[in-house]
């Protein structure tokens, strides 16, 4: 059925996902009470589901527009600024683990496989990117030094790792409950 799907229909799908994506967003909470600024949402779901229901490029489409919805609605200022790039690195390297990894072949194995992969993947991006990106721009833009408040051993190794492989097992377990309830209705 979607394999023949109009432009028309799968550009609307792409707008409601990203819409219900960006609406997702507002929904957050802290994973580590010690860092409640890294908050987790369930934003990806939708994302997840385009992946499924239409492909890789669908999906990377309902991550950027969400994004840009946020940047467009709701900017928080620089948080916003130098948090959602690093946000669309980090779920695109989940989404695109899954592509590559289960989406063809869609097994409980090779899921766990991609889950790993993806969670490990976004970790490692979240790392780097809070390491070589965010703690300089905060401390140049924000007048916030994590260097200074925290160390940054102990900010990365402390907070965002643990934040980081939380966040992708979470996304990982309820994806597969709601792919398995999405599945079990199609029958």
């Amino acid at each position: 059925m979607f394999n023949t799907m109009s432009r028309t229909r799968k550009l609307s799908y792409i707008a409601i996902l990203s819409a219900l994506s960006f609406l997702l967003m507002y929904v957050q909470f802290p994973l580590i009470p010690a860092a409640s600024f890294l908050q987790f949402d369930f934003s990806i779901m939708p994302i997840l589901i385009g992946l499924v229901v239409l492909d890789l490029r669908s999906a990377m489409c309902i991550l950027v527009l969400r994004t840009f919805l946020k940047l467009w609605l709701n900017n928080g200022g620089i948080s916003s600024l130098i948090g959602l790039p690093m946000n669309v690195v980090a779920l695109g390297v989940f989404v695109l683990a899954l592509a590559l990894l289960w989406n063809k072949k869609r097994t409980t194995k090779n899921y766990i496989i991609a889950s790993v992969v993806g969670t490990l993947g976004l970790t490692a991006a979240m790392f780097c990117l809070n390491y070589i990106y965010a703690v300089p721009f905060y401390a140049m833009f924000a007048n916030f030094d994590i260097q200074a408040v925290l160390g940054l051993g102990n900010y990365l190794f402390a907070m965002v790792i643990p934040f980081n492989l939380i966040e992708g097992v979470i996304f990982s377990v309820c994806f597969f409950l709601l792919y398995r309830c999405i599945t079990f209705l199609k029958l």
